[in-house]
């Protein structure tokens, strides 16, 4: 089936992208799951990819002065040796380490990420379980430890994997890591700062693969289409990232965990009596 992408949609879920990419309730699946439940042709693992790097554009400009430190003294700290324990030169090793798994998962079930993980039935599950594990973590969680003072190779490690999960749309690229911060003792705002510096070169590596696949041929989106939804999310994820930092600092994740359980069960449902078409 065409995989082609009007402006009216490219609208809908431009907005949709921006609104839930910083939330821990997953940008892919709700992608997935508005063009199904609108008799939209599924947009594909590209058009989502690539609509993504609005959205992490927003991350940099918000966190440009923390990513400058970051960047710079890194770079600094290769031929600067007292420069290697500040923490911005180790905080560049950190995102690079925690970027490995999603890296190499990634291209190991490429195919699966395009096909089978796209599957309704699974995006529901995965809606439910993971917001149960958020809920676990939220309510577990000493809620004590800082980026600065205390993450560190393992920690950064963990906190890849739980990146990688979200190969998987329904998982939540904030919603695992945050998850995985939060069981390791992180405040929430920390847990929730390093997951958005850790995504920025996942999915902008991500995004610019992908645009190769864009307005190839009758089966991929066109460029305009996707611009405009690119566009839109960078607008609406500024707003977004801001407000989810400061609402987490001083609330817990329930009302997120509510939702995501809710809108797995009500996908699965309508899976189950063929409203929805699993891999439409």
């Amino acid at each position: 089936m065409p995989k082609l992408i009007g402006w009216f949609e490219a609208v809908v879920l431009g907005l949709v992208q921006g609104l839930t990419e910083f939330l821990p309730i997953s940008s892919s699946a709700h992608i997935r799951v508005v063009s199904a439940l609108f008799g939209w042709p599924d947009p594909g693992a590209a058009f989502t990819a690539v609509i993504q790097i609005g959205t992490e554009a927003a991350v940099v400009i918000y966190f440009r002065k923390e990513i400058w430190e970051i960047i710079s003294t890194w770079v600094r700290a290769l031929w600067t040796p007292e420069l290697r324990k500040h923490h911005a030169a180790r905080m560049g090793w950190y995102i690079i380490v925690g970027t490995l798994p999603i890296v190499v998962l990634g291209l190991l079930f490429k195919d699966s990420i395009e096909t089978v993980f796209r599957d309704l039935r699974l995006i529901g599950t995965t809606l439910i379980v993971f917001g149960a594990i958020l809920w676990l973590a939220d309510r577990t969680a000493r809620n004590k430890l800082t980026l600065e003072r205390h993450l560190s190779f393992p920690h950064a490690l963990i906190y890849g994997f739980a990146q990688a999960l979200a190969l998987i749309p329904g998982v939540s690229r904030s919603g695992g890591t945050v998850s995985a911060g939060l069981l390791l003792d992180y405040r929430r705002e920390e847990a929730a700062k390093y997951s958005f510096l850790l995504a920025i070169p996942a999915v902008l590596g991500a995004g610019v693969l992908e645009l190769f696949k864009i307005g190839g041929d009758a089966e991929t989106p066109a460029w305009g289409p996707t611009l405009l939804a690119t566009a839109i999310s960078f607008i609406v994820g500024y707003a977004a990232v801001a407000w989810f930092l400061k609402y987490i600092s001083t609330h817990r994740f329930t009302g997120f965990v509510i939702y995501r359980i809710l809108l797995g069960i009500l996908i699965i449902t309508l899976v189950s009596t063929r409203v929805l078409n699993p891999m439409a």
